[in-house]
């Protein structure tokens, strides 16, 4: 939830990014308050990275104007504007100890050395990495490098904070335990953050809001929760998590206008036994059957793909207690809530 007392602290007015005649951004518009998270996600060639890098100042805009705390900075470089920056590489400086990589920023903006020890010796521990001082980043793990690089681009207290794929290094158990490091930090230090990944878990576990991109172009902001219950298109359905779009008779009670398609998350459909009698359906409650064509178990979930007619109908289950499974070639019954289904346009 966006707090409306809160200004925004940057701004892309109709922005433009040309190499040549290819467009990689497109007339974007972008506002992002003060102590805001967004995350920008889309999949390659969607100009996620190159708005991060018009935004870093690495980048400058063909047309448009982008504003840092209500300053233009179109044409500012990137050394020139305070904003901490943590790069997927991490991009530590190899031949110096952990404490003069953190040191460094503070250096720049020539803060005394009594009080860069004292702001060192405090990031080191709020990132638990107290005793680590003198080692090289290359003695670190990734872990540990990822945690220095976010504490490098924290301790000189900048007003923004930018994230460039920041876990992509990191293997699934480490990436869980970051999201959670960087989401304390967020809350702790109150820093307006943008951060740019391909990673959907990443973005709907990070984000106060999430802006979806295609094409250069923005397809959908909101928040997590409203994106992925309440998709505008099928491309945000589709990238943002597993969608089925019913076709055909699975429509019939779900009415579409040209240009749109129903749409219902996996999740929300119930897998059973066909039982006789059968159960009819009624106004609230939408009832099919098909035939089991795959199952994955993957621990906590079973995933079901299930032929309907013409149809082939993702199902996610959680595992329970003396649960029925089926398997391949097994006739089952699905149930969803009409309610549950959503209009999304092509």
């Amino acid at each position: 939830m966006i707090d409306g007392s809160k200004s925004s602290q940057i701004e892309f007015r109709d922005v433009t990014k040309k190499y040549g005649e290819f467009a990689a951004v497109r007339n974007l518009s972008l506002a992002v308050n003060e102590g805001e998270f967004v995350t920008i996600l889309g999949p390659s060639g969607s100009g996620k990275t190159t708005t991060l890098m018009m935004l870093a100042g690495f980048e400058g805009p063909t047309t448009g104007d982008i504003l840092i705390g209500g300053r233009s900075v179109a044409n500012v470089p990137s050394y020139r504007r305070d904003q901490g920056i943590v790069f997927q590489s991490y991009a530590l400086f190899p031949h110096l100890s952990v404490a003069r990589n953190l040191s460094f920023p503070l250096e720049m903006r020539g803060v005394k050395s009594t009080e860069r020890a004292q702001r060192v010796e405090r990031m080191l521990e709020r990132v638990h990495l107290r005793g680590y001082e003198d080692r090289l980043p290359s003695q670190l793990s990734g872990g540990q490098q990822q945690r220095i690089a976010l504490a490098r681009a924290l301790i000189a207290d900048p007003p923004v904070l930018l994230l460039d794929e920041p876990l992509g290094a990191l293997d699934r158990n480490l990436r869980e335990q970051m999201q959670g490091e960087i989401k304390g930090l967020h809350k702790e230090f109150g820093i307006t953050t943008v951060c740019v990944t391909h990673d959907q878990e990443e973005a709907l576990t990070l984000s106060d809001r999430i802006v979806v991109m295609e094409r250069g172009t923005i397809e959908q902001i909101d928040s997590p929760e409203a994106l992925y219950d309440r998709p505008a298109t099928r491309f945000v359905a589709n990238f943002l998590g597993e969608a089925n779009f019913l076709e055909h008779e699975l429509t019939r009670h779900a009415p579409t206008e040209p240009g749109t398609v129903s749409m219902i998350r996996p999740e929300r459909i119930k897998i059973g036994a066909i039982l006789s009698p059968r159960s009819p359906a009624d106004e609230e409650t939408h009832c099919a059957e098909g035939t089991v064509s795959e199952m994955v178990y993957a621990g906590p979930l079973r995933k079901y793909v299930v032929r309907v007619g013409d149809d082939k109908l993702t199902v996610r289950q959680h595992v329970a207690t003396n649960q029925q499974a089926f398997q391949t070639g097994d006739a089952v019954a699905l149930t969803w809530l009409r309610s549950d289904v959503r209009i999304v346009q092509l």
